[in-house]
């Protein structure tokens, strides 16, 4: 008989994996020539790590993501890391990765371990909630390093990656309901 209850090990492994899954999708980046803030994939990781894993295990894989790169390994965007990136314009953004993780999983009615998939819907207004996060933090990081005004921190840093974040939100609502259904076979 097959089990749906993972063991702490499990769910640690599966952390450090939507940890990996944050690094790829963050080198899959497109520079900007208006400001240092790129368009990459990595919302995709928090996103389906707090959908998946739920919030606690959410959260630890972008912890192990933050730390990774702050210990000079690159998995930020443009294959960089180290503590610069974090102090950076961009690291407010990083740093909401994990708040954003947080908030999905608290919308997850039961991770993979519970076997039920999220519902499309419900999984992707929490995402919403989580970027929303996401941009508060490095909106606020960005206009304290660069001493850019909120206009033009919204104009540099938000407004821009909206329809992006839009796609991603539903791409990350739709593959964590198959990943779970999967998973729950």
């Amino acid at each position: 008989e097959r089990t749906t209850d993972m063991t702490k090990t499990n769910l640690l492994l599966l952390s450090g994996l939507f940890s990996a899954l944050t690094a790829i999708c963050s080198w899959i980046n497109i520079p900007l020539f208006f400001t240092p803030v790129p368009i990459n994939l990595a919302l995709i990781g928090p996103y389906m790590a707090g959908s998946l894993l739920g919030p606690r295990y959410g959260l630890l894989s972008q912890i192990i993501y933050i730390m990774t790169g702050a210990l000079g390994i690159p998995v930020f965007a443009g294959f960089s890391g180290g503590l610069g990136v974090l102090a950076g314009p961009t690291g407010g953004f990083i740093i909401g990765y994990a708040v954003c993780a947080f908030i999905c999983g608290l919308g997850a009615k039961g991770k993979i371990p519970a076997g039920r998939p999220p519902k499309i819907a419900g999984s992707a207004a929490f995402m919403f909630i989580g970027l929303s996060a996401c941009y508060s933090f490095g909106l606020m990081w960005y206009m304290i390093v660069t001493g850019a005004s909120l206009w033009s921190g919204l104009a540099a840093c938000v407004l821009p990656f909206l329809p992006g974040d839009v796609l991603k939100i539903a791409v990350a609502a739709v593959m964590s309901q198959q990943i779970a259904k999967a998973v729950s076979l």
